[in-house]
């Protein structure tokens, strides 16, 4: 793969980009991950066709395994380490444990392209922009269980803001189609591009990296994967799990006290599940990777 990333490398500079000032391309994970500031961890093994979950799990977590021991060898303990690849949380939670000297609330995944895509339908409903959405959650895995949930969102309509369920008047809806749009927007973009996400998975990579090092406007809270750990929603302990999180100062709270309805409930222990079962697939692997 080394004369494909010179390709990139190629393109990069290209861009002439005014904040760039110098690439390594490299297959050696001591050169990649000596002193990072920051790790974007994009690699994985993609599910190939008539693979099973586990299957996919097993290649997944080697990878991860090492490329968390690397961090934990070479990188700076303050990194900040995103996990994009996937399966994201758990390829996540992977990394992280296999990093026992970095902090396990440096290691988040990549759920803010779902965050993206529930606000961009709820604007192409209301005809807004997606600027004027903010405060929608995405709960849990970043796979079809994951819940799209906007009973917190509001919506910049004529001026002032509205919750979304207000604004759109469509329960229906939102409890329905909204949801498993988001949920398989993913696989629509494969079906269509016959290749995933590129240019809006790129932009949600910025968008999460931008919040982690510059917070999160007052009064607005975004998605991402994170360790589980002390949270007050009912999850279990040792997930890493998305939720909303407000950032300060590079360091993420939980968004604290939202009112959880059984609809919601129900949809967020269905997707708390699929994660346990992942990790216990995955912790087989490990110990024995």
């Amino acid at each position: 793969m080394m004369t494909v990333l010179d390709g990139v490398l190629m393109e990069l500079q290209d861009c002439a980009l005014p904040l760039l000032k110098d690439v390594i391309a490299t297959d050696k994970e001591e050169v990649a991950f000596k002193d990072l500031d920051v790790a974007v961890l994009v690699g994985s093994m993609p599910r190939r066709e008539g693979m099973e979950r586990k299957d996919l799990l097993k290649a997944n977590v080697k990878i991860f395994k090492s490329q968390g021991a690397a961090l934990d060898k070479y990188a700076k303990k303050s990194v900040k380490v995103i996990v994009v690849g996937n399966p994201a949380n758990t390829n996540c939670l992977t990394a992280c444990k296999s990093a026992p000297s970095i902090p396990k609330e440096s290691f988040s995944c990549l759920t803010r392209l779902d965050h993206n895509r529930a606000k961009s339908q709820i604007a192409l409903k209301l005809g807004v922009t997606a600027d004027d959405v903010k405060n929608v959650i995405i709960w849990g895995n970043h796979s079809s269980t994951q819940y799209p949930d906007v009973n917190h969102a509001k919506v910049k309509l004529h001026g002032k803001e509205v919750g979304v369920y207000e604004a759109l008047k469509d329960d229906s809806w939102l409890k329905g189609d909204f949801i498993t749009t988001v949920q398989q927007r993913g696989a629509a973009v494969i079906k269509a591009r016959k290749l995933s996400s590129a240019m809006s998975a790129a932009k949600a990579i910025a968008d999460h990296i931008r919040n982690i090092w510059f917070g999160t406007p007052e009064g607005e809270f975004v998605s991402m994967g994170v360790i589980s750990d002390g949270n007050s929603y009912g999850i279990p302990d040792d997930l890493l799990y998305s939720f909303p999180v407000v950032i300060k100062s590079k360091t993420w709270k939980f968004v604290e006290g939202l009112p959880i309805n059984d609809f919601s409930r129900e949809k967020m222990d269905l997707t708390a599940k699929e994660l346990a079962e992942e990790k216990e697939t995955a912790f087989e692997f490990l110990s024995s990777a």
